[in-house]
């Protein structure tokens, strides 16, 4: 019988191409369009009707057979509440993180299962490499194993937000593209004939697009103006309410002087937000921090453990010591040298070399 999988179509080149891949490989192909949101919960520029339309014609192209299943409740209290809680406890988080958490490669994984899939595949530059293993603890039976790695395409890899997948979803999951760059995606997308061949990367917050985040955070969370003072205690103008600032911002601020300024810390005992004209002020310079929410994609390391840490996506994975904290439930990470804008929310994801190992959610910054 054909492998059956089910593709998570958003409309885009990437997703498309992997449909098309594993329909020429001979898969039983199924593809599916993740409604996550609507203008219900407000526009914000989220464009799901046209990218819902573009996938249904990717689909007829290719002859396979499309649905479009809707998340949106289960989308609003996991991603949406979640972004807006951590905004308002001063953090700054990764909404793309939860969302393939648990959206992607969870109520999606879950359901296309239970529906009789054999896999889920996504458009991600990411890879997974599969190997057998002798177990010494259980009379050297073989163990598969599955390991993350970073996607071929270096300006294109995903990985980072795919941290807390584990071995059980690793085993189920396909990334067609994963050992393409993204010039070759592109020129498969028009051998394949695929009427969105030259459509543009999406951006902005997964599923809503592109928005103002402040204006987003300004109708849902109500915050106090303060002072905007620098580092070395010059008092230059107010903010606007300290959730609506992240760790390292430069646009946006609002105030004049001798800029430009970046935010350097918040201050929530005296309301107050932190700013330095100085890029290599040591205030916005910071090495060691802890992590909470650990997820590992095996078991865990032994520790101390020396690897590369990427504190935000798109930034390279520098040498770090991790190490458990006092705290048994906490990492404690430090940097070899120190790193701009360490910002709490934000996910921190390890990597020894090309392999993804496992990541958490930056804590404090000390």
């Amino acid at each position: 019988m054909k492998r059956k999988v089910v593709v998570g179509m958003s409309g885009g080149v990437d997703s498309s191409v992997s449909a098309a891949m594993l329909a020429k490989q001979g898969f039983d192909v199924i593809g599916v369009f993740m409604k996550n949101w609507s203008e219900d919960f407000g526009h914000y520029g989220c464009t799901w009707a046209e990218d819902a339309e573009d996938a249904r014609k990717v689909a007829k192209l290719l002859d396979i057979p499309f649905y479009v299943w809707n998340f949106e409740k289960e989308y609003y209290e996991k991603v949406v509440e979640y972004f807006l809680r951590e905004y308002k406890a001063g953090r700054t988080p990764n909404p793309d993180v939860m969302c393939n958490s648990e959206i992607k490669f969870k109520f999606f994984l879950d359901k296309a299962l239970s529906l009789g899939a054999n896999f889920v595949a996504t458009g991600h530059y990411a890879r997974i490499q599969k190997s057998k293993i002798k177990s010494q603890n259980d009379n050297l039976k073989v163990k598969i194993s599955y390991r993350l790695l970073k996607g071929a395409d270096p300006a294109k890899d995903q990985s980072y937000f795919l941290y807390t997948l584990k071995q059980e979803q690793l085993s189920k999951v396909l990334f067609p593209i994963g050992e393409y760059k993204k010039s070759e995606v592109r020129e498969m997308a028009k051998e394949f004939g695929l009427p969105n061949h030259a459509k543009k990367d999406s951006q902005g917050i997964c599923f809503i697009g592109k928005i103002n985040v402040r204006e987003f955070l300004k109708e849902k969370i109500k915050a106090e103006a303060g002072e905007v003072v620098t580092t070395s205690g010059q008092i230059l103008g107010m903010h606007q309410g300290l959730p609506y600032y992240t760790i390292g911002q430069r646009e946006g601020i609002g105030i004049g002087g001798s800029g430009p300024y970046y935010v350097a810390s918040k201050d929530f005992d005296s309301n107050r937000l932190l700013v330095t004209n100085d890029q290599n002020d040591p205030k916005l310079w910071k090495k060691e921090f802890t992590v909470t929410d650990v997820s590992w994609t095996d078991k865990a390391p032994k520790f101390p453990l020396n690897a590369g840490v990427s504190i935000r996506y798109h930034h390279p994975d520098f040498d770090a010591t991790i190490d458990n904290d006092d705290d048994n439930d906490k990492l404690r990470i430090i940097f070899d040298q120190p790193q701009r804008a360490i910002t709490p929310g934000q996910a921190a994801v390890i990597y020894q070399d090309e392999e993804l190992l496992g990541g958490g959610i930056i804590d404090k910054v000390e």
